[in-house]
C-alpha cells in the first residue's frame, strides 16, 4: 500500500484527480448545506442561518493565510533536506514548533470565534430560536480552519495522497449525516455527529503531520518557542498574509453584511449567496488543479529552472481557465433551474445575471491560478497589493447597484449589482495578469 501511494504522489494527473474528488465532495456539500437546511428551517431562522453562514466564513478566512505562510516555509525546508540527503533543510531557518504554535494560534480564533457567535445570539444580533443548533455547527464548521493547516503541511511534505483519501472519506460522511435530516435524522444529533467527525478527522492529520515529519508532541505545545522563531524571524510576512487574508475576505464575504446593511431585499441577499456558492466551488476546484501541480512548480522555481517553471505555469492557467469554462456551460443549462430548487422557488435567477456570472468566472480563474502560486512562493506584500482595489470594488458594488437602481421595486436590483461586482473582478484580474507576467520573466 505504502509503494501504490508513493507512486500515486509522483502522479501529478493522479493527485490532481483525488483533489478534483475531493472538490466535488465539498462543492456538494455546500450546496446540501442550503438544501437541507432551507428545508429543516423555518423562514425567519433560514435567513438568520444564513448570517450565520456569513460569518462562518468570515471566521474561517480570518485564519490570515498562515497556512500559506507555513506550506511556503515548510516546503522550503522539505525539498531543502531532501536535496541535502535528509541531512538538513538547506538554507531555510524552519523549525517544526511554528506549526504546534500556529495550530495554538487557530485554535484560540476558533474559541474566539464561537464566544461571539454565542453573544450574538445572546444580544439578538442573530436572531434564532435554535441557538445550540447554530452553535454546534458553527464549531464543526470552522475546525475546517485546523484540517487546513494539517493540509498544507502535509502537502508540504510530499503526503497529499494519503491526507486526500481521509479527507474524502470524512467529506462522504458528512453529507450523509447532512442529507439524512431530510429522511428524519434529528437535526440536532446531525450537527453534533458533524462536530465528532470534524474533531476526530484535526485529531487524524496531527498524527500523521507528526510521523511524516519526525515531530515529537512537545512541538505542538510549544507555543513560547515556536511564537519566539516566528517573531523573530519573519512576523513581517506574516503581517503582509494576515493583511491580505482581512482583505481578501472582506472582499469576498462583505456583500453579505453591504446588503444586510443597506437592503431588505431578500433576492438580493440569495442571489449573492448563489453567486459566492458558485464562487467559491470553481474556486476550490482551480485550487485542486493548482494543488496538483504545485509540487512541480515550486520545484521548479526554488531550482531556478525558469523554463520548466514557465511551461508549467502556463498549463496551469489554460486548466484554470478550462475550469471557468466548464462551469459557464454548467450553467447555461442549469443555472435558472439549480437556483430554483436550491432556494424552494423563493426566487429566480435572470439570463443577464446568469451570464454576467459566466464573465465573472472567467475573470476568477486568472485570480485564483495567481493568488494560489504566489501564497505557495510566499509573495505576500506583492500580493496585498494587488488585493486592495478588488477589496474597494468588492464593498462599494452594493451601495453602487442600490443607487444605479433608483427607485426599482425590490427583486430588480440584482442585475445592477451583478454588473458592478463583475467590474471588480475585472479589474483584479488584470492586476493578477500583470503579476502572471512579472512571474513568467522570472
Amino acid at each position: 500500500m505504502k509503494a501504490v501511494l508513493a507512486r500515486a504522489e509522483k502522479s501529478a494527473s493522479l493527485l490532481t484527480l483525488a483533489k478534483m474528488a475531493n472538490v466535488a465532495l465539498a462543492m456538494l456539500w455546500g450546496f446540501a448545506v442550503t438544501f437541507v437546511f432551507v428545508r429543516a428551517l423555518p423562514g425567519m431562522e433560514f435567513q438568520a442561518f444564513l448570517l450565520l453562514i456569513a460569518f462562518n466564513n468570515f471566521t474561517q478566512s480570518s485564519e490570515f493565510g498562515l497556512t500559506n505562510v507555513i506550506y511556503a516555509r515548510l516546503r522550503k525546508y522539505w525539498l531543502g533536506r531532501a536535496a541535502d540527503n535528509g541531512v538538513d533543510g538547506g538554507t531555510s531557518d524552519f523549525r517544526y514548533e511554528e506549526i504546534g504554535a500556529l495550530f495554538l494560534f487557530l485554535g484560540s480564533l476558533i474559541i474566539m470565534g464561537a464566544a461571539i457567535v454565542a453573544l450574538a445570539i445572546a444580544v439578538g444580533w442573530i436572531r434564532t430560536e435554535l441557538p445550540a443548533i447554530f452553535l454546534i455547527f458553527f464549531l464543526s464548521s470552522v475546525l475546517n480552519m485546523l484540517l487546513l493547516l494539517v493540509k498544507r503541511s502535509l502537502a508540504a511534505l510530499d503526503y497529499n495522497m494519503v491526507w486526500e483519501i481521509i479527507d474524502c472519506a470524512r467529506r462522504m460522511a458528512g453529507l450523509g449525516i447532512l442529507v439524512s435530516v431530510l429522511f428524519g435524522l434529528d437535526l440536532m444529533l446531525s450537527v453534533s455527529l458533524q462536530l465528532l467527525l470534524n474533531g476526530g478527522a484535526v485529531l487524524a492529520g496531527m498524527i500523521l503531520v507528526q510521523r511524516r515529519s519526525g515531530m515529537h508532541v512537545s512541538h505542538w505545545f510549544a507555543l513560547r518557542t515556536g511564537g519566539g522563531h516566528i517573531r523573530r524571524t519573519y512576523l513581517r510576512d506574516i503581517g503582509a498574509s494576515a493583511a491580505l487574508t482581512m482583505s481578501e475576505m472582506a472582499a469576498y464575504n462583505g456583500p453579505y453584511f453591504m446588503i444586510a446593511a443597506l437592503s431588505h431585499d431578500l433576492s438580493l441577499m440569495l442571489l449573492f449567496d448563489f453567486v459566492f456558492k458558485i464562487i467559491r466551488s470553481v474556486a476550490i476546484t482551480i485550487r485542486a488543479t493548482i494543488e496538483g501541480a504545485l509540487p512541480r512548480l515550486t520545484r521548479f522555481w526554488f531550482s531556478g529552472d525558469k523554463a520548466s517553471f514557465r511551461a508549467a505555469l502556463k498549463k496551469a492557467l489554460m486548466v484554470g481557465i478550462g475550469v471557468a469554462v466548464c462551469a459557464d456551460i454548467s450553467l447555461l443549462i442549469v443555472g435558472k433551474r439549480l437556483f430554483s430548487i436550491l432556494f424552494d422557488g423563493r426566487s429566480q435567477l435572470s439570463t443577464w445575471e446568469m451570464l454576467l456570472l459566466c464573465v465573472l468566472l472567467l475573470m476568477l480563474s486568472v485570480i485564483c491560478v495567481s493568488v494560489y502560486l504566489q501564497g505557495s512562493l510566499g509573495r505576500f506584500w506583492l500580493m496585498l497589493r494587488q488585493s486592495l482595489p478588488f477589496l474597494a470594488g468588492s464593498l462599494l458594488s452594493v451601495p453602487l447597484a442600490l443607487l444605479m437602481a433608483g427607485n426599482s421595486q425590490p427583486g430588480e436590483v440584482g442585475l445592477d449589482f451583478m454588473i458592478a461586482y463583475t467590474l471588480a473582478f475585472f479589474v483584479a484580474a488584470m492586476l493578477h495578469l500583470r503579476a502572471i507576467g512579472q512571474l513568467v520573466k522570472g
